[in-house]
């Protein structure tokens, strides 16, 4: 399966539930997309140790994951992109999108 992951919220919980749940499709053989939206860009903002969001970020990237942040939304939050959420566009969603067999929103 292709799925693609869309995070339109910071919440803690929320991103490390769909990060988890990203992690377990790639371990499954499956392609697996992020794409950060929103409040999304700052998605490790919020890790901590209940809510390792960072260890599942690490982790689903060294499982051959891919994450792509709106850069518009990391401009209005005056955020660089890098490793963890690296600057795409408009363009870069669309193809999400249409390019996966399922589409999950959080």
């Amino acid at each position: 399966m292709k799925l693609a992951i869309i995070l339109s919220s910071s919440r803690a919980e929320i991103n490390w539930n769909a990060l988890r749940l990203a992690n377990l499709a790639l371990s499954k053989n499956d392609t697996v997309s992020v794409f950060l939206v929103g409040e999304g860009v700052e998605y490790t903002k919020n890790t901590s140790a209940q809510f390792d969001i960072k260890k599942q970020v690490e982790k689903f990237l060294e499982s051959g994951g891919n994450i792509i942040a709106c850069g518009t939304c990391l401009s209005i939050r005056k955020q660089g992109g890098g490793k963890e959420c690296p600057a795409g566009n408009l363009e870069d969603w669309y193809r999400i999108v249409a390019e996966n067999d399922k589409v999950l929103t959080f």
